[in-house]
């Protein structure tokens, strides 16, 4: 059995008063926002202890090829139901770019040929979903960083949002739309990879094709699919909620760190 400290057990102990207070229901936090604080600031210190006891660079376990699961489920949105999406995917993504701009110097749009074209890195790994499955398997992409260092990042930068094709809630505002973001700590860390193949293969329909995110400190909601384009920003206003993530917008944490 591992004993790394997770975010789980150290939210244990360090922040059972915080819990306890969330316990009388969801609506609670709805309706006080002092608690809804607390819990934000028991977040940011959790993350801050893991960074500090673990490492900012320290990687997720590696796994062999006979530790690939037989099975990988399809979560989340199987397809996007999207006119573009439906065009992109019949001509096997040759005309789909991902754009990078935002608080960058050099805004790029890069091909999916043109990022295959680039060193790559693959790693066998276990993906954790927060509605309690796991399942491993081998992903192949490029480093997020290679691709920031490309676009040349302001010094303001702090956070790059991923935002997706898939609608998961039909909206007039775009809030409906799939979008997550990580810190700058994680976009660099050497396993936050764009994979575009799943055990060997390029990505399925199902598994995000034709381009997701790997994060892989952090738990299956993060690791977004159907990326369209990477936003460089300092703050999370202007984005829909105000969160960081479509389900961050709907109560779930931010740093989704194990």
């Amino acid at each position: 059995m591992s004993h790394i400290l997770t975010r789980r057990r150290f939210l244990i102990g360090s922040t059972l008063g915080a819990t306890a207070l969330a316990l009388p229901g969801c609506d609670m936090l709805d309706q006080n926002t002092d608690i809804a604080n607390v819990l934000r600031s028991a977040e940011r210190l959790t993350m801050k202890a893991q960074r500090l006891l673990q490492g900012s660079h320290a990687l997720a376990r590696e796994f062999a090829e006979a530790d690939i699961s037989p099975s990988f489920r399809v979560n989340g949105t199987s397809a996007p139901d999207s006119d573009e999406y439906a065009e992109l995917s019949e001509g096997k993504f040759k005309d789909w770019k991902l754009k990078i701009d935002g608080l960058v110097e050099r805004p790029q749009e890069i091909s999916l040929a043109e990022l295959k074209a680039l060193p790559a890195r693959t790693q066998i790994t276990r993906h954790d979903c927060v509605e309690g499955w796991s399942a491993i398997g081998k992903w192949t992409g490029v480093p997020l960083a290679s691709l920031l260092s490309l676009a040349f990042l302001r010094p303001t930068a702090r956070y790059v949002v991923f935002h997706c094709a898939d609608e998961l809630e039909k909206t007039l505002d775009g809030s409906g739309r799939y979008y997550e973001s990580i810190d700058l700590i994680d976009a660099f860390h050497p396993q936050t990879i764009l994979a575009y193949q799943m055990n060997g293969q390029d990505l399925s329909i199902g598994h995000g094709a034709p381009l997701r995110l790997r994060v892989e400190r952090q738990l299956g909601y993060k690791q977004a699919k159907y990326i369209m384009r990477i936003e460089v920003v300092d703050s999370f206003r202007g984005l829909w909620g105000g969160n960081g993530g479509f389900w961050e917008d709907r109560g779930y944490e931010w740093y989704a760190g194990i």
